[in-house]
């Protein structure tokens, strides 16, 4: 989603009046409805800064990477309320109804949630927001992937996004399979929604396959964006930019294969290269 602007733009010497294609950026507020003690409770939860569109999977994924809910059946339904506002007349607001309040994690409900699109770990309340809540490792040998499946993958991901050629200024993840075919693919203003909602829409129609798939990322990788992979069991996550230090620490404890700097001739591979075929 994205308007125009009027901008003064300089190139090749010479000032001009144009206009420019903008990806637009505005909050959502996310809340949620369940039962405790037979009663309906609703709570805000979070409010995020996106690019509105796929609201419903950036909500599941969100919901299911936050290990709020342990599956994502538990939520039953999903819908955007309240008037619509500002100049792009859309809603803003959108509750998620939950129909099992015992695989609910309550705690994690009444923790202070405030996400923004540049930064998620960041804006959470504590320390405790890092909390990982994951036993088992994923696959420590499967998939196996080609130096050309993962140069190749940042190219496919840009050409297949439908707002980066207009605006320049929108991240995408995509789910591609171990031959590099592209899956499935979210983009938004901020790296942590397009990557909830990849995750929301590819569980929802049931496209998860861990042991033969990747994910790939435009921009670094941090802590967050790495523990909601880790959530869906895939065990290869790359990105266009670098990993931050806990990025490479917790793929390491949980033997991913953590890929960044990727260019068209290079890469760096920060833990467990057994995943990536060197010959």
């Amino acid at each position: 989603m994205n308007s125009k602007y009027k901008v003064l733009k300089f190139k090749s010497n010479i000032f001009d009046n144009v206009e420019d294609l903008v990806s637009i950026e505005e909050p959502l507020e996310i809340s949620l409805k369940f039962k405790e003690n037979d009663k309906w409770i609703k709570k805000n939860l979070s409010i995020t800064m996106r690019t509105p569109g796929n609201d419903e999977d950036l909500v599941r994924g969100f919901l299911f990477n936050e290990q709020i809910i342990e599956n994502i059946n538990n939520i039953d339904s999903i819908e955007s309320y309240g008037d619509k506002v500002g100049q792009y007349n859309i809603q803003n607001k959108i509750l998620a109804t939950l129909n099992n309040s015992k695989n609910i994690n309550i705690s994690k409900i009444k923790r202070d949630f405030l996400t923004n699109s540049s930064c998620g770990v960041c804006g959470k309340s504590s320390l405790d927001a890092l909390e990982i809540i994951k036993k088992e490792k994923t696959d420590s040998s499967e998939p196996k992937i080609t130096k050309d499946i993962i140069v190749h993958s940042p190219n496919i991901l840009k050409t297949n996004q439908s707002e980066f050629s207009k605006t320049g200024g929108i991240h995408a993840s995509g789910l591609f399979n171990s031959k590099g075919e592209l899956v499935c693919l979210r983009e938004d203003v901020g790296r942590h929604n397009a990557l909830d909602k990849l995750i929301g829409n590819a569980m929802i129609n049931d496209q998860i396959k861990p042991k033969n798939q990747f994910i790939t990322c435009s921009g670094r990788l941090n802590f967050e964006l790495v523990q909601k992979v880790l959530m869906t069991n895939i065990g290869i996550m790359i990105g266009v930019g670098a990993p931050t230090s806990l990025a490479i620490d917790l793929a390491n404890k949980f033997d991913m294969t953590l890929i960044g700097f990727v260019k068209k001739d290079s890469f760096n591979v920060y833990t467990n290269n057994n995943k990536v075929i060197v010959d």
